[in-house]
């Protein structure tokens, strides 16, 4: 699904009813910035979980 508009739609409606403006902001807000982690992960590349957490376990270690 590419189409901003059906995306933002599909997300509103499984929203529950009683959702505020708030709500509907803060996931939209959370919607955009996944694809965007998603889009540099795509173009840039990305690590492994294990990588990442081998990475971490030297840092937390020293």
């Amino acid at each position: 699904m590419s189409n901003p508009k059906a995306e933002a739609r599909s997300m509103i409606e499984e929203l529950p009813e009683d959702a505020s403006l708030e709500d509907i902001q803060y996931h939209l807000y959370v919607l955009e910035k996944v694809k965007r982690g998603i889009g540099r992960a795509e173009t840039e590349g990305a690590i492994s979980h294990e990588d990442a957490k081998a990475r971490l376990g030297r840092w937390l270690a020293a």
